[in-house]
């Protein structure tokens, strides 16, 4: 179609710029969600999860060393008193150093003992904090956390298909599966620490994934009712052009804060920082190559999209 008659016939549409084909590029988004979800997937099974002290149970020894600390001699020094499964590493500056154990290591000598087995390397050291997790609040903890995102899930269908044609809530559905399993998969492979402000982000993950899509779903199912003589992939990629703008600027300004969140945050929201910045960099593409392409796969089209009216019978009927 040459860009005269382009712009002759799509007059009066409002598209920010020129029409974007997005579902002739459909099928590359499929593969690629493929690709990558099955990569994600075989991640999960073989690497499995880096738990953290929040969902394994154990002690956290918050350590402040005197001068820059050289983790693999606290490495060193812990296995030689027969501690090999800590998990040593430094919060802020090289001087902080968490030392974190299992849950057959936490007695209420711990601190002292490390703090014992230090004093070798640094005979300033000092103990900060300890923290216990029981094991038994570990697993209630990712029950918790397995329930809410279930919950979570289960609710959100439900509001998506009250909302939306059944099409339409099947796409969002799968696109908020595929950006969490994408999520996860990210972080078994990289083996990065999982604790409970992952799962907080990985709630607002779902929460942004459906916001966006239902953005999209409104735009399509006005432009169903509102655009003649088009066929349905033409209006769907009207309104895509149409929201991509909007998508591009909230996606772009929000990455901007998680950026900061990274950077700035520290290890105690890293996990958060990152899941949120995986989790909305997907889900603004899930929304386009996973929502709403397979509810066009599915058949959606003008008639599931309009309003149906009540008949003389069932208006009098109601009275």
């Amino acid at each position: 179609m040459s860009l005269l008659k382009q712009k002759h016939e799509y007059q009066g549409i409002g598209l920010p710029f020129s029409l974007i084909r997005f579902m002739n590029y459909r099928k590359f988004g499929y593969l690629f969600s493929l690709l990558l979800t099955g990569f994600c997937i075989f991640c999960m099974f073989t690497k499995g999860f880096n738990w953290g002290l929040d969902f394994t149970g154990g002690v956290v020894i918050d350590t402040h060393f005197s001068q820059p600390a050289n983790l693999d001699q606290v490495r060193s020094t812990l296995n030689n008193q027969g501690i090999t499964s800590a998990l040593v590493q430094t919060t802020g500056s090289t001087s902080d150093v968490i030392i974190r154990l299992p849950a057959t290591a936490s007695d209420a000598k711990i601190g002292t003992e490390i703090k014992d087995m230090m004093t070798t390397l640094d005979a300033n050291i000092e103990v900060k904090s300890v923290e216990f997790v029981g094991p038994n609040v570990g697993e209630e903890l990712t029950q918790g956390a397995i329930y809410a995102t279930l919950a979570t899930l289960i609710l959100l269908l439900a509001y998506v298909g009250m909302r939306f044609e059944w099409r339409l809530g099947v796409g969002g559905i799968f696109a908020l599966a595929h950006d969490v399993i994408v999520t996860l998969g990210i972080f078994s492979f990289l083996q990065i620490e999982i604790d409970l402000t992952f799962v907080a982000a990985i709630l607002t993950v779902v929460g942004y994934s459906l916001n966006d899509s239902i953005v999209v779903f409104d735009r399509v199912r006005e432009n169903f009712r509102k655009i003649r003589r088009m066929s349905s992939q033409e209006i769907i990629d009207i309104s895509l052009t149409q929201t991509l703008a909007r998508t591009m600027i909230t996606s772009l300004t929000t990455l901007f804060v998680v950026f900061t969140l990274l950077y700035f945050g520290g290890s105690s929201i890293h996990s958060f920082s990152l899941a949120l910045l995986i989790g909305i960099g997907f889900g603004t593409y899930s929304s386009i190559f996973v929502a709403i392409a397979i509810a066009f796969e599915l058949g959606l089209d003008r008639e599931h999209m309009q309003i149906k009216l009540a008949t003389k019978e069932e208006f009098e009927e109601g009275f």
